[in-house]
């Protein structure tokens, strides 16, 4: 396929990625399994998230561009990454900005998803460590506490599953809401289609090889 035939159907796709892009940030505290974290940075790509924070507090820190294509499927290539050291400066840094600041924890108090409202488009959705859940500091931080109900015996999910289940209820009521505003200001949708252009070229090459080889495989 020559290069200007693949052009096309490479820059509709990254426009309409572009287009899907929302607001919001999804802060990460002190992840100990990079696997998990890549994870998430794929929930985020698939529900249109662009910014990730990163906070290594308690764990050793690691490079999320570098984590490996098995897990993520490449989605850290299409992200935004902030690493902060220290839950208070990430979190200040956010509500400086306007951010609500979410966290995701069991707590007597905490709201239900089921019936929690999610529609603002600045929203920050905090995940903790995937023993230990998140800190003190972090909740204490929080603008809100909204948990995810069990029905069964255990009391939480894999924290990618976690993420991926409000991602998806965060971007299922923006898109019921009639006044809710959530995509990208038009300058850094602009800034976004450039960067990804950029990116783009090999990507598109590596995806039409792999479809070849699975359709070669059924």
């Amino acid at each position: 396929m020559s290069d200007k035939i693949q052009e096309k159907p490479r820059r509709t796709k990254i426009r309409n990625v572009v287009e899907s892009r929302q607001q919001g940030v999804v802060v990460i505290e002190n992840v100990h399994d990079p696997h998990n974290a890549a994870a998430i940075f794929r929930n985020c790509d698939a529900f249109g998230f662009q910014r990730v924070c990163l906070i290594f507090e308690n764990e050793k820190p690691f490079n999320p561009k570098k984590l490996g294509r098995s897990t993520s499927s490449s989605a850290n290539k299409w992200l935004n990454f902030e690493i902060y050291n220290s839950t208070e400066a990430c979190l200040k840094q956010l509500k400086s900005e306007g951010y609500e600041i979410i966290a995701t924890v069991l707590e007597e108090d905490s709201e239900s998803l089921l019936t929690a409202q999610l529609p603002c488009p600045k929203i920050a959705l905090l995940l903790g460590n995937e023993h230990r859940g998140l800190s003190q500091k972090a909740i204490s931080m929080a603008d809100r506490k909204i948990m995810l109900p069990m029905a069964g015996m255990v009391q939480s999910l894999n924290l990618s599953v976690t993420a991926g289940i409000f991602l998806y209820e965060v971007l299922r009521q923006r898109r019921l809401s009639e006044e809710c505003s959530y995509g990208l200001p038009e300058q850094e949708k602009t800034d976004l289609m450039t960067h990804f252009l950029s990116l783009g070229k090999d990507w598109f090459e590596e995806e039409s090889k792999e479809g070849s080889l699975i359709q070669n495989d059924v």
